[in-house]
């Protein structure tokens, strides 16, 4: 599965990546031979290629080969064959057997097995192949130099792995129904316009300081990006929560655009389930995050806000602590979420995480799923949160869809078009239809065209990004709704009419009225 090359890309895709490459030989059912050939079924075109494990190490060989994709190779004069050995002979990015040692039992692990496992298996694997059998393999693959596809797969005991390319085709196929109804929404309405008075800096120099803030619930004080105006700050607060495996640096963009308007942003680092992290566990010092990240995310918000309440050094000075803002993408969406009153439960994960052909499954679920056990311990409302924005959240398992409505604030729902890794339904247009049955009010969805898991958030020389106008619009729209800006009957439009788009990716509103019945 391909992971984006940005330094902190949301690494969602990234742990299945690896699972995909070493999983399989977890899960998958015995004499040991080594393995040698790899089978691609096509069982919608009742046939199947076979490709020798060794014609895989460079193009003479596939071209030269005698196996079914050889023919195919060679009819195609080495097309096929350059990219298959390119994928197959590209060093894993990762001490691998320190990872799969401290990764296995993982909730995350194991829902990214669940997946891979549904797409194919390895025939011949000894029925009892276990982490320490693994741990061989990799050793006996590690001897032959930098660990590749390839090298790992010939280490592997059995006659053939194969792919159900049929299976894989549902998969692919059940993405683009998750985003057809995205596309119908776009099709029906005209993106707002773009207005310089939000798109563009505003009057206001910005200033970058790292600082470190008290979190009694971790073991070490949060570190936190402030990003402000030199001079003529408005007192008012923002908070920015990074997404799983990232860091505030994505979000520098937003958080300068904010504060050249008036604005001053918080962007605290969450140990837990940031790049450090991250890049812990690829050198096998840490398991993945363990389903407690859930709590102590808002947790993080609220020391930060608890921070600015006591007016500690290094703050910007006058804070109003009383009235916050807080912004987040991916998992920090999901943290915005439960400030804002969300509450997560157990009782769908519990359901649906081993329904492996359920049409709404979609990567996210890898990151919810690995919430059953903590869910329920994870209602953290922070009433000082009056109003928030959560683009892209992983959401339709984890909160409790069937309780009233208890939000104390209101929620804007940015979703993009293309996002392949939280799609827009069912997990942005879908809740939003729940919530207005529930009869909350005054939460808004906005659909980005084109918009993918990638391509929202902004580093610092991105000046905001796409959404910088919209974030702009409902920031500027909660303080000035004041005491009014609670989610209730004739809570006063956050959104100005227009004005708050984009150029490059065409972003369109709908309240949860206009998105009809689930």
């Amino acid at each position: 599965m391909p992971v984006p090359a940005p330094r902190s890309a949301p690494a969602l895709p990234l742990l299945l990546t690896i699972s995909g490459l070493l999983g399989a030989a977890l899960v998958l059912p015995a004499p040991l031979r080594a393995l040698e050939q790899v089978e691609l079924r096509l069982p919608f075109l009742e046939t199947s290629f076979t490709v020798k494990l060794e014609e895989l190490s460079n193009p003479a060989r596939l071209i030269s080969g005698t196996s079914d994709l050889a023919e195919l190779d060679q009819a195609s004069n080495g097309a096929v064959g350059r990219q298959l050995i390119a994928l197959f002979n590209a060093p894993l990015p990762l001490q691998v057997p320190a990872v799969v040692n401290e990764a296995e039992g993982s909730p995350m692990l194991n829902q990214a097995l669940l997946l891979i496992s549904a797409l194919g298996g390895i025939d011949g694997l000894p029925a009892r192949f276990g982490s320490n059998d693994l741990s061989r393999v990799l050793d006996k693959a590690a001897a032959r130099g930098p660990l590749t596809m390839l090298s790992v797969m010939q280490a592997l005991p059995g006659n053939t792995a194969s792919v159900d390319m049929g299976r894989a085709l549902f998969a692919v196929q059940r993405l683009a129904s998750q985003q057809r109804p995205a596309d119908r929404l776009l099709a029906a309405r005209t993106p707002a316009s773009v207005s310089p008075a939000l798109s563009q800096p505003g009057p206001l120099t910005v200033e970058r300081k790292l600082i470190t803030l008290p979190a009694p619930h971790r073991p070490k004080p949060l570190q936190v990006v402030q990003i402000s105006p030199s001079q003529g700050a408005n007192n008012r607060l923002v908070v920015i929560s990074h997404g799983l495996w990232d860091a505030p640096e994505s979000f520098e963009g937003w958080a300068s655009h904010l504060a050249s308007h008036g604005y001053t942003v918080l962007l605290p680092y969450h140990p837990g389930s940031d790049l450090g992290q991250q890049q812990a566990m690829l050198s096998g010092q840490v398991p993945p995050p363990g389903g407690e990240e859930l709590r102590l995310r808002p947790l993080d918000v609220s020391s930060v806000i608890d921070g600015a309440a006591a007016a500690l050094e290094g703050l910007s000075p006058r804070l109003n602590s009383d009235f916050v803002v807080v912004l987040g993408q991916s998992w920090g969406a999901t943290t915005v979420l439960q400030l804002a009153g969300a509450k997560p439960s157990d009782v769908r994960l519990k359901e649906r995480c081993d329904e492996v052909f359920n049409p709404e499954r979609n990567l996210s679920w890898v990151l919810q799923c690995s919430f059953i056990g903590t869910a329920n311990q994870a209602a953290l409302a922070d009433p000082r949160v009056k109003a928030g924005v959560a683009v892209s959240p992983p959401m339709s398992l984890l909160f409790d869809t069937e309780a009233a409505p208890t939000m104390n604030a209101r929620v804007l729902l940015v979703s993009g078009s293309r996002d392949w890794v939280v799609p827009p339904d069912p997990e942005a247009i879908r809740p939003m239809q729940l919530a207005a049955g529930r009869g909350e009010r005054g939460h808004r969805l906005v659909l980005a065209q084109g918009g993918d898991h990638f391509n929202l958030s902004s580093p610092l020389p991105q000046g905001g990004g796409a959404l910088r106008g919209l974030l702009l619009a409902w920031t500027n729209g909660a303080f000035a709704a004041g005491a009014a800006v609670q989610p209730a009957a004739g809570a006063p439009d956050l959104l100005p009419a227009n004005g708050w788009g984009d150029a490059t990716i065409p972003l369109v509103e709908f309240s949860p009225a206009q998105l009809g019945t689930p």
